[in-house]
């Protein structure tokens, strides 16, 4: 099982971690969450997705130049209600989002927005896990909000 577990929100960005198999893999960065959603600017809904291989597209086309050894698709969340084309993909801020759902090894808060860092790094890891287990069996992710207090405590 794959979990988000959306944990900060800044001003337009939200902050989760990344869990495979209950291990924190590493951490990821969404649009805000809203009531009301705005094409590109808004986090998914909270909910059960099933995880998808998408070979069509440009980004597929562009992942594959990058990775020629191991890309096998752009990891797609499918059946999430009024959304589509959702990947998981490399990004560092909001700017890159397009309401996907970006990776990194760390993170850093500018200006009240959540930006990752070594974001690279992360998806390589992250991709070649996800690959592994969708060779065997279907995979689906479970996206929950459980913000953190101001103490830090979910």
């Amino acid at each position: 099982m794959i979990k988000v577990v959306r944990a900060r929100q800044g001003k337009q960005s939200t902050l989760s971690y990344i869990f495979v198999d209950g291990e924190f893999i590493c951490y990821a960065l969404e649009d805000a969450i809203r009531d009301v959603k705005i094409k590109g600017e808004t986090a998914i809904p909270a909910g059960q997705y099933s995880l998808i291989l998408n070979a069509y597209g440009a980004m597929n086309a562009r992942y594959k130049r990058l990775f020629p050894e191991f890309h096998k698709g752009m990891v797609e969340i499918e059946g999430i209600p009024n959304y589509s084309y959702v990947y998981i993909h490399i990004g560092n801020n909001i700017g890159d989002t397009s309401g996907c759902i970006l990776v990194g090894t760390s993170w850093e808060l500018i200006d009240g927005d959540y930006e990752l860092r070594k974001s690279r790094k992360a998806y390589i890891s992250l991709y070649k896990m996800l690959i592994d287990k969708m060779a065997y069996d279907a995979v689906c992710v479970q996206v929950d909000n459980q913000m953190l207090d101001s103490n830090g405590v979910i």
